[in-house]
């Protein structure tokens, strides 16, 4: 199709644009490799098909937005085929004649599949420009208290958002325009018509045209429809349009975990190491370096942030954003392995924003382009802590009491206490147990928590389960520590913990907290620890099916239930179904909630949030959830976890009229009370 000329020109301009986009290429690539880690692709094709779930099936994306979402697979499907498109297309402009895949059967398939995807992405791309520019949705925005880098409030994300719009508007409307060219041309000449039914639409825009006039035209769509794609590639590395391609290797290169959030160890053994967490970007582990790259800024994440959604300062993503522009404004200097010029905390991040994290991990589980954020939070947290000694002042007691008494409530007394009058036997006194009943601080030490721990006790004495506890042996589990930054105080408590576990030999842990289960099941693999740990909702579940628990509830007990889902249960390690099924095997009416199962919210409590004054915000996490679960007009809020526990029967003493707050395990316990009656 072009002439001797032209094929000179469209040449120069691939040398050239790819010459010049090698270097901005090259230098993301080297700034990613100052990451901390290496990368790991063990388990090659479980990642390769994630990704593939990811990218190609939008598995994530389409958990929210229908509308916006559906159009965005358009827009994804449609730039993937654009691949072979625009492939195509060079090779029938560079060769007279040339019909990319000819005129047969999987031509046709072609053309129409081309047709109908370029429409999907002409359409997607107007919505998300109007979303963004004429109706500007709220979900697109930031709260006034959120730090942002100052070129975000110069208006960055606009100006790129609107530079990747026209971009795609003038690439894939140009290239549809000649399609309709083509179209008329075909028509006027009677030969082949391409089974392309949205350009046959348009392509009476041309009938006024002769054929000379055609191909002058089908010359100007081919030039402006490629040559946008080679104008825009140089600028590709600093536009948010990088997640096209980082996302996929994004998701690839993500470290295998146990669970969403078990967070990675430090290297103390390292003499020479003098850094601990991130306090810079260089300080980051690879992976999340890239995740930077990958933000498509579409503020999912923070739609779900426990902490964003009742007005803190945290935005998870205006922190991946702020990273992007950090690296955007340094981009030179940190690929030839200079020292950022300032730190995550004050530019990407506020003081107030890292300590407001709970670690729920619903950033994480939502994030389309497999970003995690709360893992830089807690790296920034452990520099924070280990390296610059600056947290919040509350968590020294906790951090004192885990490090003295054992527990964060820094209690002397006995861990046995809860269990007065109910002759619980211990390891020395049962050493031949078949379950170990992990108790856990919050049980031992917190009153209503220790009323748990009672009814799990009257559960397995009735199932007939020989069961032990550790008693004084136990300590805590050092879960307020890691998520506080504590790393250090946290290995020193599970490797002793592991070392206690072991003199026992285990069969089976049952525990009563997420927070032990997620540590002693998932993290504790890190140091050596490896276990069988159930929480006490699916040993309850098992019980029943084996017929050693009654079923059904008593005539006058048939409560409407709604269960929170603590997230260190649910969304972290996906005990989901089990609490439900125990609740309704007890004869209870279960509604759920607005936000449940993997998307429930959090009751405020994790992140060691526990152990401090709430931030600031226009709410507080645990009345916003217990508001929630009042407005299902449920009897009961059924939990899993103390801290939940806590939390919600101190909202309901200042929300009058919502539902009592009550354990699973209590619920069993009172059903099974009543039936004996």
């Amino acid at each position: 199709m072009l002439t001797i000329i032209e094929k000179i020109l469209f040449i120069g301009l691939v040398i050239g644009s790819l010459t010049l986009a090698y270097r901005g290429f090259r230098q993301m690539y080297k700034v990613v490799m100052r990451g901390e880690d290496d990368f790991k692709l063990d388990n090659l094709l479980k990642r390769v098909n994630k990704a593939h779930n990811a990218y190609l099936l939008q598995t994530t994306t389409l958990k929210t937005r229908p509308l916006t979402s559906i159009l965005h697979l358009g827009v994804v499907w449609g730039f993937t085929l654009y691949f072979l498109v625009n492939f195509g297309d060079i090779l029938e402009g560079m060769f007279p004649d040339f019909k990319f895949l000819g005129t047969g059967a999987i031509g046709g398939v072609y053309d129409l599949v081309s047709d109908l995807l370029t429409m999907a992405v002409l359409v997607g791309v107007v919505y998300f420009l109007v979303r963004r520019f004429v109706v500007k949705d709220k979900h697109l925005t930031f709260h006034d208290n959120v730090t942002l880098h100052p070129k975000v409030k110069a208006g960055g994300i606009q100006r790129d958002s609107l530079i990747v719009g026209v971009f795609i508007l003038i690439h894939v409307g140009s290239r549809f325009l000649g399609e309709t060219v083509q179209m008329q041309a075909a028509i006027q000449a009677g030969g082949y018509v391409p089974a392309q039914p949205f350009a046959y639409l348009f392509s009476g825009l041309w009938g006024w045209a002769n054929a000379d006039t055609l191909t002058v035209l089908e010359h100007i769509f081919w030039w402006v429809a490629l040559g946008a794609i080679f104008l825009f590639i140089p600028y590709f590395p600093y536009s948010k349009h990088a997640h096209l391609f980082m996302a996929p290797l994004n998701i690839l290169t993500k470290p295998e975990r146990t669970s969403l959030g078990a967070l990675p160890p430090e290297n103390f053994e390292d003499e020479t190491k003098e850094q601990f967490g991130a306090a810079k970007l260089e300080h980051l582990p690879k992976t999340h370096l890239m995740d930077a790259f990958s933000c498509i800024m579409c503020n999912r994440c923070q739609d779900v942030c426990p902490a964003y959604t009742t007005g803190k300062e945290l935005s998870p993503s205006a922190y991946e954003i702020n990273k992007r522009y950090m690296i955007r404004s340094q981009f030179v200097a940190l690929a030839e392995g200079k020292d950022s010029d300032s730190t995550l905390i004050g530019t990407a991040i506020s003081p107030s924003a890292v300590w407001a994290c709970t670690s729920c991990g619903a950033c994480v589980d939502i994030c389309p382009v497999g970003n995690e954020p709360m893992f830089d939070i807690i790296d920034i947290r452990r520099d924070q802590v280990l390296v610059q000694g600056e947290f919040p002042s509350e968590l020294k007691g906790a951090f004192n009491g885990m490090e003295r008494q054992g527990n964060p409530w820094q209690m002397a007394e006995s861990r046995m206490t809860w269990a007065e009058g109910l002759d619980v036997p211990t390891v020395e006194t049962n050493p031949n147990f078949d379950l170990l009943y992990w108790v856990g601080c919050a049980a031992s030490y917190e009153p209503r928590a220790r009323e748990t721990a009672r009814a799990l006790v009257t559960v397995l004495r009735v199932a007939n389960v020989n069961f032990a506890v550790l008693g004084e042996q136990e300590s805590c589990t050092g879960d307020t520590a890691r998520r506080a930054g504590n790393e250090a105080l946290y290995a020193e408590m599970a490797q002793t913990n592991i070392e206690t576990l072991n003199a026992v030999k285990p069969k089976r842990i049952v525990v009563t907290c997420p927070h032990c289960f997620h540590n002693i099941a998932k993290e504790y693999q890190q140091f050596g620890g490896n276990y069988e740990v159930v929480h006490h909702t699916q040993l309850i579940e098992e019980l029943i099916a084996a017929g050693k628990l009654p079923a059904g509830a008593h005539p006058s007990r048939q409560p409407n239930v709604t269960f929170h889902d603590p997230c260190y249960l649910g969304r972290h390690n996906g005990v989901i179904e089990e609490p439900r099924g125990v609740l309704a095997k007890m004869g209870a009416n279960v509604i759920e909630m607005p936000r449940s199962k993997k998307n429930s919210f959090c009751c405020g409590a994790g992140g060691a949030q526990f152990w401090k004054e709430e931030e600031h915000g226009t709410a507080r996490v645990n009345l916003t959830r217990y508001a929630e679960a009042k407005e299902t007009g449920a009897d009961t809020l059924a939990v899993g976890c103390p801290f939940c526990m806590r939390m919600f029967s101190d909202a309901s003493a200042e929300i009058a009229g919502g539902p009592v707050v009550k354990d699973v395990v209590e619920i069993v316990a009172e059903n099974i009370s009543t039936a004996r009656q």
